[in-house]
């Protein structure tokens, strides 16, 4: 009773939720909530507005960057971030009143936290009903973000919230390598399949691009590795292609570097110091990907994503270029 005493904001309300559900390696618990539309200052992204349906996602990406947000529940083990999911709790009615807020012209982005696709929404639907719900509105910009070929299942919700709202989704496809993306992105569904509901999302009429972020150095940066991404890409339809290379914050620093040593023993030492100093990269390195990314553009005839440079702030200071 006492660490209960102790604990704050969202940290009290995640340990006052419920067990709503569970399998082998997973729990799925409610988590109440204050309000699902959160505002954005962040000069990093383009968002006015955000929206996490989830805390925590079950694909158990290597390098995933919204790990440390299970920090502000105080859940720190390395693996809780994939083994405990956090589904926020939903009333319509108190979510129309949050849409009040908005005014014409702002970004709201979905998914930049945890992927609003992942498992617990086949089970929890908490996606669709927020879409579901904003269909009354207009005059505003919706971007969504995910990893998932069940984004294709709310394709009518998508084109009807697209007759009076900027619509467009982006899956995210960081190799079409089905080996690499499995060691990678242990549980994501197969890149084939998400190049297959882009195709699904463009025949309906749904702005759909294509990001290969995070690029990750000497794995997926290749001419080569891109170039087959931003192909697949543009035979779906999609209209738009970007990649940004990776950072890794401490929390994410805890899982990918010993991934790297097991799996990528020759690289490790590079790894290791060329994010020691920071989560970002400088040096000559992220420029040199950023031209071979637009080079890779222009050869496959696809255009450059409106959000390309989100996420990117100014180096704080200056890495060894190791890559």
């Amino acid at each position: 009773m006492q660490e209960f005493v102790r604990l704050k904001g969202i940290a009290r309300l995640a340990s006052e939720g419920s067990l709503l559900a569970e399998k082998r390696n997973v729990e799925y618990r409610s988590l109440p909530t204050r309000k699902l539309l959160n505002r954005c200052d962040s000069k990093r992204v383009p968002f006015e507005w955000t929206i996490n349906p989830y805390r925590g996602c079950e694909y158990g990406c290597k390098y995933c960057y919204a790990r440390f947000t299970h920090e502000f529940l105080e859940r720190r083990e390395p693996d809780a971030f994939e083994t405990e999911i956090y589904a926020k709790e939903w009333d319509r009615a108190s979510f129309l009143k949050e849409l009040r807020s908005l005014k014409p012209g702002q970004i709201v982005g979905i998914g930049t936290g945890t992927d609003p696709y992942q498992p617990a929404e086949r089970k929890f639907n908490l996606t669709r009903q927020v879409l579901e719900a904003m269909v009354g509105i207009g005059g505003i910009s919706i971007f969504i973000t995910t990893k998932s070929d069940l984004v294709a299942r709310d394709t009518p919700i998508l084109k009807a919230l697209g007759n009076n709202n900027e619509v467009r989704v982006t899956l995210t496809v960081t190799s079409m390598d089905r080996e690499l993306a499995r060691l990678t992105e242990p549980l994501a569904p197969r890149p084939d399949l998400r190049i297959k509901a882009v195709a699904e999302l463009v025949r309906a009429g749904v702005h759909t691009g294509v990001i290969a972020s995070p690029i990750l150095p000497l794995i997926t940066d290749s001419e080569e590795s891109l170039e087959r991404v931003a192909q697949a890409a543009k035979d779906a339809g999609a209209d738009q292609f970007g990649a940004n290379v990776l950072f890794l914050k401490p929390s994410a620093q805890r899982i990918f570097l010993p991934f790297i040593e097991k799996n990528f023993p020759d690289y490790f030492a590079r790894y290791r110091r060329s994010y020691a100093t920071g989560a970002y990269l400088s040096g000559t390195y992220p420029g040199r990907i950023r031209q071979r990314v637009n080079e890779i553009r222009q050869r496959v005839g696809i255009g450059k994503r409106e959000l390309d440079n989100a996420g990117l702030p100014p180096p704080q200071d200056s890495q060894l270029l190791l890559f």
